[in-house]
């Protein structure tokens, strides 16, 4: 695989003195303005970019703009020898850039400075999902079963019922189930039985007529009405009163609910998913929870496996959730640090992935430097013994190189020239993590 370099140059004849001889093997595709750039980016995407005679492009009012804009692309820039002197190539520097070269460059260094920033481009690319409606991310053996479980269960109609820690996921779960059925067009309406005062309940799933109570000015459609032809996600329904879960049992059975105040059935075509954070079994042993509407319910039982179970995803989801949210963070920040990832993958994550959402978002908006660091989580940690930092470094390393090889399609000599590393490097990492490919 060729690797591909995008080059913003304003001289034409500089720019090619540069991407020939150490360059041969890229592919390079060089611009010479910002709006042929971004064209550019449009049309193929580049993982690394070179600003030739940097402070040149800083007389365009919208680089800044542009560099945010394409964060994801590693930028290294080439300045001429007084210009890094000037605050505004400075702060250039530091806001957007992986790394610079001043004139006259040395071509090969400048080879090696591209290739590490090609590799590590590479290692920050998300993995791509598997999950045909793009809501469940990762890659560990939990959450491999848990898509092919929930492919199965979109096909058919019954009820599902979710189970998972609290932050675990259970409405993503039921978008995607939602995502991949027949009734995808139609409403996917949550409603969280937690949330809602016990005395509104009954009127929030069914509806009410008008004068049904003080205050019922007009006759209201309820949430499960409102679902007609789609899907009804009924979150913690181990808080459903007792007398409400026979009304929903009777719904289960007959397909059909009446508005509070009135006498007249409506035929509701809905699909119900149900989720809780209590094993509902122990709550109809407890007397608390209906015998014959958990089985009712439970006609396909999913698991949501907790953020602990798999571990191997944590960093992907960091990664994808910074992403996400990448509106929030300041312009110069990259990504998360080598102590940063340590950190991720040592936390017991009690709160599951709502609690890494909360910490990264918590990062983007708090972190100084180019990278977010521990403190930034929230997940400063007291000194721990050398071995155990090893540990962690291994296992972040092993991780690299595994999914290098997997974009390479195990093909060793690829992965080596994608990191930026010799074949016999290469061989000596793989030897020492005992991979082979």
């Amino acid at each position: 695989m060729r690797k591909r370099l995008l080059c913003i140059a304003p001289d034409d004849a500089h720019a090619a003195a540069l991407t020939t001889g150490p360059l041969h093997d890229w592919d390079t595709c060089c611009v010479a303005n910002l709006g042929d750039a971004a064209r550019a980016l449009r049309a193929e995407g580049y993982p690394v970019g070179l600003l030739l005679r940097a402070r040149s492009l800083l007389r365009s009012a919208d680089l800044d703009g542009f560099l945010c804009h394409h964060r994801d692309t590693q930028w290294i820039g080439v300045f001429r020898p007084h210009d890094i002197e000037h605050a505004a190539c400075r702060d250039l520097v530091v806001e957007h850039l992986l790394d610079y070269h001043t004139e006259p460059v040395d071509p090969r260094r400048l080879a090696y400075t591209l290739g590490h920033a090609h590799g590590w481009a590479l290692l920050r690319r998300p993995a791509p999902s598997t999950d045909d409606s793009g809501l469940l991310v990762g890659r560990a053996d939990a959450m491999v079963r848990l898509r092919a479980h929930v492919a199965r269960v979109a096909r058919v109609d019954a009820p599902v019922l979710v189970w998972g820690e609290s932050g675990s996921g259970k409405e993503l779960t039921a978008q995607s189930i939602h995502a991949q059925s027949a009734r995808a067009r139609a409403p996917f309406v949550p409603v969280n039985c937690g949330a809602i005062a016990p005395n509104l309940i009954q009127s929030e799933l069914f509806g009410y007529e008008r004068g049904a109570f003080t205050g019922a000015a007009r006759a209201r459609a309820g949430l499960i009405e409102s679902a007609d032809g789609g899907t009804l996600f009924v979150d913690e329904i181990a808080d459903l009163p007792m007398d409400l879960q026979a009304n929903l049992l009777r719904f289960l059975q007959e397909k059909t609910i009446c508005r509070l105040g009135s006498t007249r059935c409506i035929r509701v075509d809905v699909r119900v998913i149900a989720a809780s954070h209590v094993q509902l079994q122990r709550a109809v042993d407890a007397g608390t929870f209906r015998e014959d509407l958990y089985y009712r319910l439970a006609v396909l039982p999913v698991t949501v496996p907790a953020l602990r179970e798999r571990r191997e995803d944590v960093v992907t989801l960091a990664e994808h959730f910074f992403g996400l949210y990448g509106d929030e963070r300041s312009p110069r920040l990259t990504g998360f640090s080598s102590r940063a990832v340590a950190a991720l993958l040592d936390h017991d994550w009690p709160g599951n992935v709502r609690e890494l959402i909360n910490r990264v978002r918590r990062a983007l908006v708090m972190a100084d430097g180019r990278l977010v660091t521990p403190q930034d989580l929230g997940l400063e940690t007291p000194l721990v013994m050398t071995a155990a930092l090893d540990d962690v470094r291994a296992r972040t390393e092993r991780l690299a190189l595994r999914e290098c090889l997997q974009r390479s399609g195990q093909n060793v000599s690829r992965a080596a020239r994608d990191l930026g590393v010799s074949r016999t490097t290469m061989y000596r990492l793989l030897t020492k993590h005992g991979m082979h490919p």
